[in-house]
């Protein structure tokens, strides 16, 4: 498998990370997709070759492996990295789908017409969303997988001999796993990274809901101040500070402002009157 591509599509995440988002790509990437393809692969490709059973019972052997192997752990890592991975893919698109929206926009109306998003890789709105659900996705995918091996391999570990009875073993026979500490010392390596990375997504979502929290806050109390402002302003200075301070909401957007006469003050009075 060419994780290549995957890493060649993921490394446009950095750009619309968080710090957390950084390590914990970082962390896939140098201690889990690394360790898989140089370590794991080669430590597990002779699994089946080197499993050995006591009896010279025909087929036993080959029972007795997919009962205690149901899946590969190869097979598992292979599985649970790519769907841990999807998730930022997804951000990718969104992101890409806002600037494609962005410059059919411009290209409709024009230069003067205005932008649809100040910054289309900005965590707002619908790609807020996205991407804390993404958290939440790897997190549970990450936490759904440390189940199942904890399921199919209690403890995480390999016993150096099993035991199987199942048919056709004439017996109950003792079957031998080929380098059980090596395996047991990945497995163990990769379950820790994984619960690393589960740690990581928390903390970066804690600090999302926590940052857009304090944005809302700090908006309502904005305009709570401002309505409290307008209602004790009565006096004609205090209008006339209004209509300056309208004018200075065109700074930050879009649209131009009005054309005013070439003496402002005396348009204020004007208006005032």
């Amino acid at each position: 498998m060419n994780w290549g591509i995957f890493e060649g599509l993921l490394s446009g995440v950095n750009k619309y990370s968080t710090a957390f988002g950084r390590i914990w790509l970082s962390l896939v990437f140098i201690f889990r997709v690394l360790v898989y393809l140089v370590t794991a692969e080669r430590v597990w490709s002779d699994d089946h070759k080197d499993f050995d059973c006591n009896t010279r019972q025909p087929g036993c052997s080959n029972v007795c492996f997919d009962e205690f192997f149901p899946v590969s752990h190869v097979r598992l890592w292979a599985l649970q990295l790519i769907l841990v991975t999807c998730p930022s893919l997804l951000v990718v698109m969104h992101v890409a789908y806002r600037e494609a929206r962005e410059k059919k926009h411009r290209e409709a109306a024009g230069e003067d017409g205005g932008r649809l998003y100040l910054n289309p890789g900005k965590k707002q709105g619908g790609l807020w969303w996205t991407y804390v659900c993404s958290l939440v996705f790897k997190a549970g995918v990450d936490a759904a997988f440390l189940y199942v091996f904890h399921t199919f391999y209690p403890k995480y570990s390999l016993p150096p001999v099993v035991k199987c009875h199942a048919a056709p073993c004439p017996n109950i026979v003792d079957c031998f796993i080929s380098k059980p500490s090596e395996k047991n010392i990945f497995t163990l390596f990769m379950v820790v990274t994984a619960a690393i990375c589960i740690l990581l997504n928390l903390v970066e979502l804690a600090y999302l809901v926590n940052k857009r929290c304090r944005e809302c806050l700090a908006a309502r109390k904005a305009r709570a101040t401002g309505v409290g402002r307008r209602g004790d302003c009565a006096t004609s200075s205090c209008k006339q500070d209004d209509l300056l301070l309208g004018d200075l909401i065109f700074l930050g957007s879009d649209a131009h402002p009005p054309l005013l006469p070439n003496r402002p003050q005396d348009h204020v009075k004007k208006t005032m009157l």
